[in-house]
């Protein structure tokens, strides 16, 4: 089967799985506690796709046009022998990269095992580097101090560059960009601002509380000046600026303010087996019923998938306005980021 493209001619390349909804984090903008408090209910495991069909989805998506893959959650650290999975995946056959995104707090434990078993690259998200801002972002007191001690056992594994990710918000962590920026210029990481998206329908999202790239690229190089940076590849959703003096890189994820919906070429699976074909999906559409029918196989999977594919139209972010925010969409915490 070839590549396939969809109505807006843009390919697929890059599948994002969830292997849980779990987290052991409350970050505001994602999972607030007034949401996902102590008596949320979370997904059944028997519900969760299993290792071996989530490798049966990867295998119908390669002669897609599907080369890169980045694990998410909720938190990926929380599934149990997640290794395994890796391990698994990079043995198929046009699978070029594989990612991962966590909040890094697991990460002194489990970055060595992780690149042994094949993990290509680490993304980890992390807010502030201002102990207190930290621990109001993640809601559940958890300390810098921790996730930094993750990112240096990525670094030592060979886990690198690292990503490190920040959503900032205004009035809770913008004062934090330019502390951020030099704490890890000198580091084998690529710091990336995002800014605050209206993600899901649970974190309260307000325009206003939007910090626009442009001004965040305004105080970080009136400290520290910047020069553009050329893509590395056609969709990448980070602009890239190094410091001027040539040491480091940043990059910022624009999609309120410059919004890169005309070269996304990435699709979502869901921790339960759904693929969405935009991070703000309102549905999903079940793969799993497909792979637990007896006479499916691949083949069969894979031209599933190619339909969904083709038919795809997303452009949320390119549209964005008062009538489609409060439009019902899937939360991040189903699909990553």
């Amino acid at each position: 089967m070839q590549n396939v493209s969809d109505t807006r001619g843009r390919p697929l390349r890059d599948l994002r799985i969830s292997v849980t909804d779990r987290c052991n984090f409350r970050c505001t903008y994602c999972m607030p506690k007034e949401a996902f408090g102590g008596d949320f209910a979370f997904m059944p495991r028997s519900e969760l796709l299993h290792y071996g069909e989530i490798g049966s989805i990867v295998k119908a998506a390669v002669p897609l046009g599907v080369r890169k893959l980045r694990l998410t959650g909720g938190e990926p650290l929380l599934r149990k022998d997640l290794d395994w999975l890796i391990k698994g995946l990079k043995a198929i056959d046009g699978i070029e990269d594989i990612a991962l995104t966590t909040n890094g707090s697991l990460l002194p434990q489990k970055a060595q095992e992780l690149a042994e078993a094949g993990l290509d690259r680490v993304t980890v998200s992390l807010d502030a580097l201002d102990d207190e801002t930290f621990r109001a972002m993640n809601d559940v007191k958890f300390p810098v101090a921790r996730v930094l001690e993750g990112i240096d056992a990525a670094i030592a594994a060979g886990l690198t560059p690292i990503k490190v990710n920040t959503v900032v918000k205004r009035g809770q962590n913008d004062d934090q960009v330019v502390a951020l920026a030099r704490h890890f210029r000198d580091k084998p990481v690529i710091l990336r601002f995002i800014e605050y998206m209206d993600v899901g329908t649970q974190n309260g999202w307000r325009l206003e509380d939007v910090v626009p790239s442009g001004e965040l690229f305004q105080r970080i190089a009136a400290e520290l000046p910047l020069e553009p940076v050329a893509p590395n590849y056609e969709g990448e959703v980070a602009r890239r600026f190094r410091f001027a003096d040539g040491v480091g890189e940043i990059g910022f994820i624009s999609s309120v303010t410059k919004p890169f919906c005309s070269t996304c070429h990435r699709a979502r699976l869901s921790a339960e087996g759904k693929l969405y074909t935009c991070l703000f999906a309102t549905e999903g559409h079940d793969l799993k019923s497909l792979i637990r029918d007896e006479d499916a196989d691949v083949a069969r999977l894979s031209e599933h998938l190619a339909t969904l594919w083709v038919a795809r139209d997303d452009r949320y972010s390119e549209i964005r306005s008062d009538d489609t925010r409060d439009l019902p969409k899937v939360e991040m915490s189903y699909i990553g980021g």
